[in-house]
């Protein structure tokens, strides 16, 4: 991080977050960011979910949810990106303050409810992004929908001819009962519907909840195993405050940056000893080093979104540079070599 982004972060931190939040956005969008696109090299290219990566750490869902900054973000350091949530109509979501800094935790819990602008902006700006980069769209469902399962495929339908990937997102704490969709017969039933809307053949991933049982586990890599996805992005956010210090901790929402890192790994790993269908690690990821451990883990790619909080956006090319650095360092020609390489570690 330069000079100038840490005199950016430490202004926007006089802000509350959500205002922040929307103001590097802005900052972004007046050139404000990196300019040298993505890292890359012959370890770091990779191929996952069909996918050519110029580097395997992602954006994840939630930082550029109307897909506002898609020029900015490809001149980053990621390897791929993922927008949205986006939803069939416009809403408002939650009630504000729905974002809250937890500092001392390097953490984050939002509420927000798939707070967007409708599909119909959404997909003409996708329509009109740049070329040459990877680029997917998180798919959600309104609150007020009678037809929530339906609501995924809708935005898929009118979406996917302008993006590179899609994820079903059914493991968001903030809208009620949608959690409900992860399980086994309720899943299998909205995966069938959105690979049916699939009318353009682009990937399909589905985002997981850190919160679930071995059982739970179990039935989402059945139905894994069976829909025809390409990926599981593992995982959302988690509803667990344990160990938490920040004076926040006790506010409603998915909580999120460090304190999920354990949590989510361990989910990572025991998914793929069920499942070879390819998992992205989410979750914690605020250095290369954690990056590394979720590949190692079992995870093809990796994303990240709260360490931009507190590291800024030019984190992305150093993860991804030190990741090529780790690699080389343990003798990996490649990062899909070290895929899987250490998850007995997380078994236990």
């Amino acid at each position: 991080m330069n000079a100038l982004e840490q005199i950016g972060l430490r202004a926007l931190r006089a802000f509350d977050p959500e205002t922040a939040h929307g103001l590097a956005l802005k900052a972004l969008n007046t050139g404000l960011g990196p300019r040298g696109g993505p890292v890359t090299s012959d370890r770091l290219r990779c191929t996952v979910a069909g996918l050519d990566l110029p580097n395997p750490v992602g954006l994840a869902a939630g930082f550029d949810k109307n897909a506002t900054a898609l020029t900015a973000l490809g001149r980053t350091g990621f390897g791929f990106l993922e927008v949205g949530a986006a939803t069939p109509m416009p809403q408002e979501g939650n009630p504000r303050p729905r974002l809250f800094r937890l500092t001392e935790d390097e953490a984050a819990i939002n509420r927000f409810g798939f707070n967007n602008q409708g599909m119909e902006p959404i997909a003409k700006r996708l329509a009109a992004r740049p070329t040459g980069r990877i680029v997917g769209l998180n798919l959600g469902a309104n609150k007020t929908s009678e037809d929530r399962a339906a609501d995924f495929a809708k935005v898929l339908t009118h979406c996917g001819p302008h993006v590179d990937f899609a994820t079903v997102n059914v493991s968001s704490p903030n809208t009620e009962k949608l959690r409900d969709l992860q399980g086994k017969d309720a899943l299998a039933a909205l995966l069938a519907g959105v690979m049916a809307a699939n009318t353009t053949g682009i990937p399909i991933f589905l985002k997981i909840a850190p919160d679930l049982t071995d059982a739970d586990l179990a039935d989402v890599a059945e139905v894994a195993n069976t829909s025809g996805i390409s990926a599981v992005i593992t995982t959302n956010t988690t509803l667990s405050r344990d160990g938490l210090t920040n004076a926040h901790k006790s506010e409603g929402g998915g909580l999120s940056g460090q304190p999920l890192f354990e949590k989510s790994t361990r989910i990572l790993a025991k998914l793929s000893t069920l499942t070879d269908v390819p998992l992205i690690g989410v979750g914690g990821i605020g250095s290369a080093e954690q990056a590394y451990t979720k590949i190692r883990a079992g995870a093809s790619a990796v994303q990240f979104y709260t360490a931009l909080v507190y590291g800024g956006i030019s984190l992305a090319g150093e993860i991804a540079q030190e990741l090529d650095d780790l690699l080389a360092r343990d003798g990996f020609a490649n990062v899909a070599d070290a895929v899987g390489t250490a998850k007995e570690e997380w078994l236990s």
